[in-house]
């Protein structure tokens, strides 16, 4: 069934209406018409099967059947702190790390980034794109909650938000115990929110490996080969999911 999302203001106590360029999507890309069945999600965790019951140019208008949890999310809450890569590699991290099931990400500008945001209405115009990355990331993987693009952090303002995770990791090359990564992993399920801190292409400098490790955020290894930042965060919320999915 397909999947649309809309907002709090959208919804009715026993309508919804879907306003926007989902209309379009809907009316005639889909075909979609009047007794059609329709999946529309508040971005919250709750799924609403509808019935289609008023199509028109400015809006669908469509009847609430039932309502049902999500069952897609994570038990645990992870949010990604990802230091910003060249070019378009942020986009790709942003869908499948949406796909793994974050519920928030966080771009970081650290030492060794080399993109530049100096513009704050290029750097919004920005966010708002990968929003809607994240939106679509979350219609095809099913997710019962659209996750957050924050504004891009500072390394320090970052490591701030990051401490007060019940479980803090950093994924860093010169880490070598994987029993050690290992054992805090099979141990996940104990933390409701979880952050993760992946450095950029040219990774962490030491100072910054020794801030976080201040700020009780935990390094890690993931293996002995060195990865790609787009790879680093892909691999790590892969092996959570292993711990977290029932």
């Amino acid at each position: 069934m397909h999947r649309f999302y809309v907002n709090e203001d959208q919804l009715n106590a026993d309508s919804i209406t879907i306003i926007g360029t989902d209309v379009n999507h809907i009316k005639n890309v889909l075909r979609m018409k009047q007794g059609d069945e329709i999946l529309i999600c508040n971005g919250q965790g709750k799924d609403y099967y509808c019935i289609i019951n008023k199509v028109s140019e400015e809006k669908i208008v469509a009847q609430i059947n039932s309502i049902k949890d999500t069952d897609t999310e994570l038990k645990s809450k992870i949010t990604l702190f990802q230091g910003i890569p060249k070019k378009d590699k942020f986009e790709l991290i942003i869908q499948k790390a949406v796909e793994l099931g974050v519920a928030e990400i966080v771009p970081v500008m650290t030492s060794r980034v080399v993109v530049k945001l100096d513009d704050e209405r290029k750097e919004e115009k920005k966010r708002q794109r990968w929003q809607a990355i994240a939106m679509e990331a979350a219609k095809q993987s099913g997710r019962g909650v659209v996750p957050t693009i924050q504004p891009v952090h500072s390394f320090f303002d970052a490591i701030k938000l990051l401490s007060k995770k019940d479980l803090a990791l950093i994924p860093y090359e010169k880490a070598n115990d994987m029993n050690y990564t290992r054992d805090i992993l099979s141990k996940i399920k104990n933390y409701s929110s979880i952050g993760v801190f992946i450095g950029p292409e040219g990774g962490f400098d030491e100072e910054e490996i020794k801030v976080a490790m201040e700020n009780n955020i935990k390094p890690i290894t993931l293996g002995r080969r060195i990865l790609r930042t787009e790879t680093a965060g892909l691999a790590i919320l892969s092996m959570m999911i292993l711990m977290l999915e029932e």
